[in-house]
């Protein structure tokens, strides 16, 4: 790691997670060690009472960061997923940075939009962040590290010739607070009058500027505030917040932190009814008196992560990813405070699936570059993984785009090829293989 090029203190991280593996540390959090959380503030309550002048105020001492180090390989992708195309050609990028503008333009802040990338996806963004995204004395980026994959038989870091840089892996989005401590990034942000940062994943384009969000933050006093939505049959595999009963703390929990006998609970929409969407507020002030009072040691529980170490080759050897969730910071702050937000912040693309979805026009995108829900309810769309699975094989299968604002749900088993939208409705499912040749879509312009 040194050799690579790690700081002092990601190596010291680093070396602390891996012994709790050598020492048998799963980073389980059993289902009776833990209360539900079934009562938040709702953001959209005070936005109807918020004084705009008070939004404008919060949101000027805002800034935006975005999770940009993932590669979207379970997509089949060897770049950053946010350059992936989303709608007409625009992409994540595109469209994160025409939200930025339209929030400036209208409420005549700076709004400063800052990247952490991977050693995977650095250079892919700086080369496509526009200039005028700038905002003078701050970085458009900065790099989390990396670390090496672990074997799961010896615990060993992985050689794999066949492409040394997968031998490496970024040690989770908690890498974070480590990163921001080395930069000294959050006393910078503090030196330029910034009181708040709000962070969320580069793919979810949900997560949008608010002011109102920022005003209802300002006013609650809170060190920290996750934003959760509430969750539906269609969110069992989202992480949730819960309480610790040793202690009382607001902790987060994932999939891979709950056993396997125990999943019913964690999957259970009605004992944990709000999902975590990894929207998160932080108030500046207190999360540099936290980095200073651990020295950028802040303990975030450890996830275990078994992996192939060449993700699209299943008999490559099982690895190890020793990561850590920046959601779980919330056991640090006295006082953290989660918020009930719109299902309308919490629309992430993960796989193909989701990608046709906001693709489609069951959405719409806004002046401000919102894409908007103009179907009744969200079509639910399950695509056959041996053909849709790789963006590669869905954009040859999809050159444009089916109309899926009238319908419910979408199931394609088998290979199909669509030249041309076509409307359908209701429940739609195609089976074996086909083509399918209709009307062509609609164009969008983003925001100037």
């Amino acid at each position: 790691m040194a050799e690579a090029g790690a700081s002092p203190l990601a190596i010291e991280v680093f070396t602390r997670y891996a012994q709790q593996v050598a020492d048998g540390a799963t980073g389980l959090i059993p289902e009776e060690t833990i209360e539900p959380i079934t009562q938040v503030d709702s953001a959209d309550e005070f936005a109807r009472t918020v004084d705009p002048t008070a939004a404008r105020e919060a949101l000027s001492k805002t800034v935006m960061l975005k999770l940009n180090g993932g590669l979207g390989t379970s997509m089949g992708l060897d770049h950053a997923k946010s350059l992936i195309p989303v709608r007409a050609g625009h992409t994540f990028l595109d469209i994160i940075c025409a939200q930025v503008r339209a929030a400036r333009e209208k409420y005549h802040v700076r709004l400063p939009l800052i990247f952490m990338d991977s050693f995977r996806t650095q250079a892919d963004t700086l080369a496509a962040i526009p200039e005028d995204i700038a905002v003078a004395g701050l970085p458009q980026d900065f790099l989390q590290g990396k670390e090496p994959k672990l074997l799961v038989d010896t615990l060993e870091p992985v050689s794999w010739p066949a492409d040394p840089s997968l031998e490496w892996c970024p040690p989770g989005h908690g890498d974070i607070f480590t990163t921001l401590f080395d930069m000294g990034l959050v006393d910078t942000l503090l030196e330029q009058g910034f009181e708040y940062m709000m962070t969320s994943n580069a793919d979810n384009l949900g997560a949008t500027p608010s002011a109102e969000i920022a005003a209802w933050f300002a006013a609650s006093g809170a060190p920290y505030a996750p934003e959760v939505c509430v969750r539906t049959a269609a969110d069992r595999k989202g992480g949730h917040l819960a309480r610790r009963k040793s202690d009382g703390r607001v902790i987060l929990r994932d999939t891979a932190q709950t056993p396997d006998d125990q999943m019913e609970y964690f999957t259970d929409e009605h004992r944990h009814p709000f999902f975590h969407t990894n929207n998160l507020w932080f108030n500046l002030r207190a999360l540099s008196q936290l980095l200073h009072e651990t020295h950028g040691l802040v303990g975030l529980p450890l996830i275990r992560n078994r992996k192939h170490v060449d993700p699209t080759d299943k008999t490559s050897p099982e690895v190890y990813q020793l990561e850590c969730a920046m959601g779980a910071i919330v056991a640090s702050f006295d006082g953290a405070q989660p918020v009930e937000v719109p299902r309308s912040r919490f629309l992430p693309v993960k796989t193909t699936n989701d990608l046709l979805t906001l693709r489609s026009d069951a959405y719409e995108l806004t002046p401000d570059a919102h894409l908007a829900l103009v179907a009744p309810a969200a079509p639910v769309v399950d695509l056959d993984k041996q053909y849709f699975q790789f963006v590669a094989d869905f954009d040859a299968r999809f050159p444009s785009i089916p109309s899926l604002k009238e319908v419910r749900t979408f199931t394609v088993h088998g290979d199909w090829h669509f030249s041309g939208g076509v409307a359908w409705s209701g429940d739609v499912l195609l089976e074996g293989s086909g083509s399918v040749t209709a009307i062509s879509g609609m164009r969008e312009v983003l925001p100037a």
